[in-house]
């Protein structure tokens, strides 16, 4: 019996989860949630978790929280393998998915349109494309789970919120770098039908 991922298209959360299970070459059955309508059988599925996706289920056993599923599947799924080899490049990379919500408060006050809100996105943007002119790769040498944790909600800040990086040129130009890859391409041609 194959798992199941409870996702839905427009959640950044989901996407994470949608590029690993890509990069792995996993094909889980999927089921789509409306967020705008969440159903009641998904809050006894995410317990405590307010009915968010996604949620990863095999048989009876249930994991919620994207960053826990990407850690998982690393681990039962360890090639190609997106966490680094060497154990400091590995510490820093996962430093940066533990401190993700630095990043992701300002982008969602941005999206409730939250006075001061562009500045203090501004500055994690900024703070990025400075680490991402030393690396190629938010993980480091080659891409990995961190660049996984931060790309949907950049895709999102550019193709739906409008935001230009030009002024961040490091960080634009990893972007264009990862759209290249077929995980993320099939993730942009999802973001292309919520733009509509």
């Amino acid at each position: 019996m194959r798992p199941t991922l409870y996702d839905a298209a427009r959640c950044p959360y989901c996407a994470r989860v949608r590029i690993v299970l890509a990069e792995k070459g996993i094909e889980p059955e999927t089921v789509q949630v409306d967020l705008s309508d969440r159903p009641a059988w998904l809050y006894a599925k995410n317990p405590g978790g307010k009915g968010r996706v996604p949620v990863w289920e095999e048989g009876d056993w249930i994991l919620p929280e994207s960053a826990v599923i990407c850690e998982y599947l690393e681990e039962i799924h360890p090639d190609p393998p997106l966490w680094p080899a060497h154990a400091g490049a590995r510490a820093a990379a996962r430093l940066l998915v533990f401190r993700f919500e630095d990043f992701s408060d300002p982008y969602y006050a941005l999206r409730r349109e939250e006075p001061g809100a562009s500045e203090l996105l501004g500055f994690q943007l900024a703070r990025l494309d400075a680490l991402l002119a030393r690396l190629p790769f938010l993980t480091g040498a080659a891409f990995g789970l961190a660049d996984v944790a931060y790309l949907p909600w950049i895709l999102r800040a550019r193709d739906l919120l409008g935001l230009a990086l030009g002024q961040w040129p490091s960080l634009a130009a990893w972007v264009e770098r990862v759209s290249e890859r077929p995980s993320v391409a099939v993730e942009l041609q999802t973001l292309a039908t919520l733009a509509r």
